[in-house]
């Protein structure tokens, strides 16, 4: 299969999450009985299939096409494991895999995980587990120890890890959350850690023109909600809502749109890292109708501040998808766009 030119940029690749036990057996069993390089052992390949059967699980489709799978176990309260993961040969090299392990990494962090750890064959003992090492090292995991007891001394274990709590892993699993919130409450704690991480953005000549109001009172938020048409963010049980200031940085130069854009930003990575999720909502409130102005007066909010978007704040009560996003090579070069 060829795997680069219009075909590759073209094909549509997509990531499933299955819940049925005996589609996660099918697939499990078609991609392992096609890998026999790294799982030969028919005993240890049944085990695999079998388990996986019970364990939140990932597949990978190019145009429908079935390349390959990801299935997580849980090692303890903070860590989870890649309990067995394989894409078929004629898919290697396509970004397949780099794409199951970003959706489990962001499974991972909505779940509150802090490490997710994957386990092979250390690198020097087989032609096969030496390209394995390289992937996982490629996708951002790091080798923590070799223990041979866990396999045989002809398999020693190498343990990767990743943190889950870094900038790149919270920016790989973000998504704009638009589903319903559980009625928890968001602790206050937790809504300063989020305001603090926006206003600690950038902003142009250290203007600071970005402030905020956070709301968690449920009479207020009732009375926002009631002024949002059509309605949006219904359940979330605390809002972050964002005020920005036309203050010049020089001359006639004003940056309050960039500064309040790094701002909101950095509040929607710290959201996702605190295990909470939301979405941008700025064009909804600042149309024509003008919601804007109305949740400013429920407010209070001063002369001289415009509300320029709200941010809900909870735990996601529905599944978190992922957009498709163009193949990387269409949106970055290197060196010029040829």
């Amino acid at each position: 299969m060829q795997r680069d030119g219009p075909f590759f940029l073209q094909m549509i690749r997509k990531i499933n999450f299955i819940t049925d036990a005996a589609e996660r057996r099918s697939i499990a069993r078609k991609i392992l009985e096609s890998l026999t390089e790294w799982f030969e052992v028919a005993e240890s390949r049944e085990s695999l299939i079998e388990e996986s059967a019970s364990l939140p699980f990932f597949a990978a489709y190019a145009d429908d096409v079935l390349a390959g799978f990801l299935c997580l176990k849980e090692t303890s309260l903070d860590t989870v494991d890649i309990a067995v993961t394989g894409v078929l040969k004629e898919f290697h090299h396509m970004g397949l895999g780099r794409e199951l392990v970003d959706a489990a990494r962001a499974f991972a962090v909505r779940k509150g995980y802090s490490f997710l750890q994957v386990k092979t064959v250390r690198e020097g003992m087989y032609e096969s587990y030496d390209k394995t090492n390289a992937f996982y090292k490629r996708v951002g995991f790091k080798k923590l120890e070799v223990i041979e007891e866990i396999w045989d001394e002809l398999n020693p274990c190498q343990i990767y890890i990743m943190s889950l709590k870094s900038a790149l892993s919270t920016i790989a699993c973000r998504r704009s959350y638009r589903g319903k919130f559980s009625s928890d409450e968001v602790p206050e704690e937790d809504l300063v850690a989020i305001a603090r991480a926006g206003l600690d953005a950038p902003s142009g000549c250290n203007k600071q023109t970005t402030s905020l109001i956070i709301v968690n009172k449920k009479e207020i938020l009732d009375k926002i909600k009631g002024v949002i048409d059509p309605p949006v963010a219904q359940t979330a049980p605390a809002m972050i809502v964002v005020l920005s200031q036309r203050i010049n940085a020089y001359r006639d130069r004003c940056f309050a749109v960039q500064d309040y854009s790094a701002a909101i930003e950095n509040m929607l990575l710290a959201i996702v890292e605190l295990g909470y999720q939301s979405c941008w909502y700025e064009g909804h409130i600042t149309d024509e109708d003008r919601i804007c102005d109305r949740i400013a007066e429920i407010l209070n909010v001063p002369d001289g501040y415009d509300l320029v978007c709200i941010l809900p704040v909870g735990k996601a009560l529905d599944p978190v998808n992922a957009p498709k996003k163009k193949p990387l090579g269409e949106r970055m070069k290197f060196n010029g766009w040829d």
